[in-house]
């Protein structure tokens, strides 16, 4: 097992990776920018250390300054967390070079399923179900590219290969418009991500966002820990999620469950990941790869029983996988809603002191903050604050028991999102189960 971790994060994915440390043995180093050193796991961590200035380019997507730190602290492995350098190839790279265990999968890996051309290449030829399209970068002929669109059939969507957040796509709907939105994405993607390779796809007009959470030792293991539903977005950012996903076709579900594993093992795949799909009459079609764990990881714990973070830290020491697909059995029914600190109208972020916060208890019910009373909330990072997750053996009785949870929360000082995590998850559309992707942005009039 790993003797010390350094936990390149920060909020409550960074106290979530603390926690599985502390209860494997395992000595925990917390990283913080100078107006993150309050932050709960800083104060819990063996031992912690200041790595930069208040900006994320200084601090938390500052390599040089997270080496040092693993350096000066005597780390063996460094657990990215989600977001900030997770999924970057160059960083986990650096890590392994400079002698500690990078905690995800090989650098070639996180390239591989970081650009969504090779990804989707690499998916087709594992027998993976993906959208129709270009199969690979548009072409530069424009007459190629408008027989390509043609044969997909419109509405197309163009999208950056090194695309993500919901930035660098575009839907065209007819021919005429096809070669300015091609221009005009690829000029975008260039300008967000240092890489103007786009490619086109069938757009689908009323999928469902489905997602595979799988586990793979890098030893020739794997196993998949069923699916989620993160259908409810706005503007492509997850407000809440559920496991399992309702009303899937049993036997589209259970070949998609055993393509992911089996792509695991022809990618060589090390660690947690997910494998994100649209899903639209009966039919998956693969989107991307997360090559970390998610924000939403919880749902898919409480469903299965099985400590994810723990998994990446025994594959991380080298183990093999502790467990065997028969081993994973799916119980009950588990939705997560997302606190965020921001103006539930406006949807701008609320930064500042947190009077108060009363986290809500009960069972089945989990809450994965490092919001604690007097903590002030910074305006410089992500505004979510907290999950409120909440397991019951039925769908109906989880999205109960959330609705009693999200009634006794209280956060006083600032403005939440709470409000708007009531509305839904007393939706009669949403309790019916099986709304689209823009099913949150109709009703909410964007």
């Amino acid at each position: 097992m790993l003797d010390k971790v350094l936990i390149a994060n920060r909020g409550e994915i960074a106290l979530r990776i603390l926690r599985a440390c502390k209860e494997l043995g395992i000595k925990t180093v917390a990283v913080h920018s100078k107006i993150d050193r309050d932050l709960l796991h800083v104060r819990l961590a063996d031992e912690s250390i200041c790595i930069g200035p208040n900006p994320s380019k200084d601090s938390y997507l500052n390599i040089p300054a997270l080496i040092s730190a693993a350096e000066l602290t005597d780390t063996s492995a460094i657990h990215p967390g989600y977001g900030f350098l997770a999924e970057n190839a160059d960083f986990a790279e650096q890590v392994e070079r400079s002698g500690f265990i990078f905690i995800g999968p090989k650098a070639e890996t996180i390239r591989l399923m970081g650009d969504k051309v090779s990804a989707i290449k690499a998916m087709r030829e594992a027998n993976v179900p993906t959208v129709p399209g270009s199969n690979g970068p548009v072409p530069s002929d424009p007459e190629e590219c408008m027989r390509i669109a043609r044969e997909i059939g419109y509405p197309v969507i163009v999208k950056a290969a090194a695309g993500g957040g919901g930035r660098g796509m575009r839907v065209v709907h007819n021919e005429g418009s096809l070669l300015k939105s091609i221009s005009v994405t690829q000029s975008e993607a260039g300008s967000y991500f240092g890489d103007s390779t786009v490619y086109m796809e069938k757009f689908l007009t009323n999928p469902r966002h489905v997602e595979v959470q799988v586990l793979a030792d890098g030893q020739g293991n794997a196993i998949h820990l069923y699916d989620r539903d993160c259908s409810l977005q706005r503007r492509h950012q997850k407000v809440l999620e559920e496991a399992p996903a309702p009303l899937l076709d049993p036997d589209a579900r259970a070949q998609c469950l055993q393509a992911c594993v089996d792509a695991c093992i022809k990618i060589g795949y090390r660690g947690a990941g997910t494998f994100e799909f649209l899903y639209e009459d009966g039919r998956f079609y693969f989107i991307e790869m997360n090559t970390r764990v998610q924000v939403e990881h919880p749902v898919t714990e409480m469903v299965t029983g099985i400590d994810i973070v723990k998994e990446q830290l025994r594959i991380a020491s080298g183990l093999p996988l502790s467990i065997k697909q028969e081993d994973v059995k799916l119980k009950g029914h588990a939705v997560e809603a997302r606190i965020n600190a921001e103006d539930p109208k406006t949807f701008m972020p609320s930064p500042g002191k947190v009077n108060y916060f009363h986290a809500p208890g009960g069972m089945g019910v989990r809450v994965d903050s490092h919001l604690y009373s007097g903590y002030s909330v910074p305006p410089t990072y992500d505004s979510m604050i907290a999950k409120v997750i909440c397991f019951a053996d039925t769908r109906e009785g989880a999205l109960k028991r959330l609705e009693v949870a999200l009634d006794e929360t209280f956060i006083d000082g600032i403005k939440t999102n709470i409000d708007l995590q009531k509305d839904l998850v007393t939706d009669t559309n949403f309790i019916a189960g099986g709304v689209n992707i823009h099913y949150l942005e109709k009703k909410l009039g964007l």
